[in-house]
């Protein structure tokens, strides 16, 4: 009994001596319980954002052109198209009579009848058009811009548009009015549709004219915390979070330009939230070693 006793003395004799000899493997054990909270990180890298100036408006047909008999007295015998035709320049739209004589009326473009006044055995006057053809069926989005976006426009750029009922199209800016309307400060744009196929007249679209493209530091919108201090952006140095505001500029794909208060490989939180603050330990996840 007594040496049983004296040989469990000397085994925790013996653990104390090697404990107190390895002060270092104690320690690691404990530094490798994490501290603080895991987060999603990631770093803030280079973006290309186009410089966008948006555009609604309705579809209107580029040239429309009117078709009248060229003297009066006559009547409408035999109507060949009629609105919604499509047509070729020189096919017999209608023919008209005067007593005995008769005449055919043609199309002197290709494209779409819009629009027609013709009833047989109604008279031919050179006042209304018998018909209106929307040439070669070309067609603009005509909407209203602000001033301060005007300026931006040229000729010749580039745009994706949305028409109702025809999907996504491509097109380019073909006329900037010289004037605004002076109440509201918005001036017209004309931005000339691409594709060769029939539109509904006057169904509303939206364009977006890409003016320019400006690269810089960009994070993902839901890194972007707004807060009575202002638009922050929560960055992780040392295993700690740091709160840093920033100035933001443009948006796209879900990315945001920072002009101010991040620098390019900075460790960002993925998703900043209120629940983190400023000097709070947390646990990087997704990110390179640099941020621990």
């Amino acid at each position: 009994m007594i040496s049983s006793l004296m040989r469990a003395s000397a085994l925790a004799a013996t653990a104390l001596l090697v404990l107190a000899a390895c002060p270092a493997f104690a320690a690691s054990e404990t530094d490798a319980v994490p501290k603080g909270a895991a987060v999603t990180v990631l770093k803030a890298s280079k973006f290309c954002f186009g410089n966008i100036v948006e555009v609604s408006g309705i579809v209107l047909p580029r040239d429309e052109q009117q078709i009248r008999p060229d003297r009066f007295g006559l009547k409408v015998a035999e109507v060949m198209a009629d609105p919604g035709d499509t047509v070729t320049a020189g096919q017999v739209l209608a023919k008209l009579t005067d007593g005995s004589n008769a005449i055919n009326v043609t199309a002197p473009v290709a494209g779409t009848i819009s629009a027609s006044s013709a009833i047989v055995g109604a008279p031919a006057s050179g006042k209304d058009a018998l018909f209106s053809i929307i040439a070669r069926n070309e067609y603009d989005l005509v909407g209203m811009v602000p001033t301060r976006d005007i300026a931006k426009l040229k000729t010749e750029q580039t745009a994706k548009l949305k028409v109702l009922g025809a999907g996504d199209l491509d097109g380019k800016v073909r006329r900037i009015a010289p004037t605004v309307e002076p109440n509201s400060q918005l001036g017209q744009v004309f931005v000339a549709i691409g594709a060769n196929k029939r539109l509904l007249v006057n169904s509303s679209g939206r364009a977006q004219i890409k003016t320019g493209q400006s690269c810089g530091v960009a994070v993902p919108l839901t890194a972007i915390l707004y807060s009575t201090a202002g638009t922050v952006v929560q960055v992780v140095r040392g295993g700690r979070v740091e709160t840093r505001r920033v100035e933001t500029g443009l948006m796209s794909a879900g990315q945001v330009e920072i002009r101010d208060g991040i620098q390019e490989g900075d460790i960002v939180v993925a998703r900043a939230g209120a629940l983190l603050r400023e000097g709070d330990p947390v646990r990087p996840v997704g990110a390179s070693a640099d941020a621990k």
